[in-house]
């Protein structure tokens, strides 16, 4: 196996992570099962939550043996780059098998969240959108102005919380992240997998000219910038079969 955890865990929870294995079979509290398993696991009166990555064919099994890192190893080193705008890291493991890689798993501490930006996103009614909406659009770019462009920016990867009638922002699946000084084409294509609608869409990137200059077609950029997902999207699920988003 190797391993890395956060020295401030490391007494608390370093048995913990070096049996992951058993302590996740065990567990079902799952919150999120695909490609990957996420599951809400307590330990020495810390809730953590722990990412199964899928087991790698053989060729990325290969590659993130001795070429790259591997998914859980990303998440954990982005994290402390992303420090301030994610769950706080506890630590990722990885275990082989015949020296090629087979299991990985990254642990986080829970992020007591309200909702996701999926819920106001949908529903018109809910409470405080245009609020949140703008408070979402100076978060952005916060991580924007930290040469931070996350490549995976959707609504369930976007978790909100409600503290003394403000609201707290942190990002999770942070192994597909990119950092590099963004333009305003990078700034404005980064709202694209939000799959709103030009109404909100407009609120986010009123908000963020009003802190960052922009041009006076960055509105219209980030919404060129969505349509054209939604179309790629939609022609994806199209040949599939699949019925097609608004």
């Amino acid at each position: 196996m190797k391993y890395e955890i956060n020295p401030l865990y490391e007494k608390s929870l370093k048995k913990f992570l070096l049996n992951i294995q058993q302590y996740f079979k065990q567990n079902n509290n799952t919150i999120h099962k695909a490609r990957n398993e996420l599951k809400i696991i307590s330990y020495n009166k810390t809730e953590t939550v722990v990412k199964a990555f899928k087991v790698p064919n053989i060729i990325n099994k290969i590659a993130y043996s001795f070429f790259r890192d591997s998914k859980a190893k990303k998440s954990y080193k982005y994290s402390h780059k992303l420090q301030d705008f994610t769950p706080m890291a506890i630590g990722y493991i990885e275990f082989y098998k015949f020296g090629l890689l087979n299991e990985s798993y990254f642990v986080s501490e829970k992020f007591n969240y309200n909702f996701t930006i999926r819920e106001p996103l949908l529903d018109i009614n809910f409470p405080d959108r245009e609020k949140i909406f703008r408070a979402f659009a100076r978060f952005t770019l916060k991580l924007h102005d930290n040469n931070i462009f996350h490549d995976d920016y959707s609504p369930g990867n976007i978790l909100i919380k409600k503290e003394n009638e403000q609201y707290t922002f942190k990002i999770v699946d942070i192994n597909r992240m990119k950092f590099f000084n963004l333009n305003e084409n990078d700034r404005a294509k980064n709202f694209a997998k939000l799959w709103a609608n030009n109404k909100i869409l407009t609120i986010i990137a009123d908000e963020y000219a009003k802190y960052h200059k922009v041009s006076e077609s960055f509105t219209q950029q980030v919404i060129y910038h969505s349509d054209k997902n939604k179309k790629i999207k939609n022609f994806k699920k199209r040949l599939k079969g699949k019925p097609v988003n608004d």
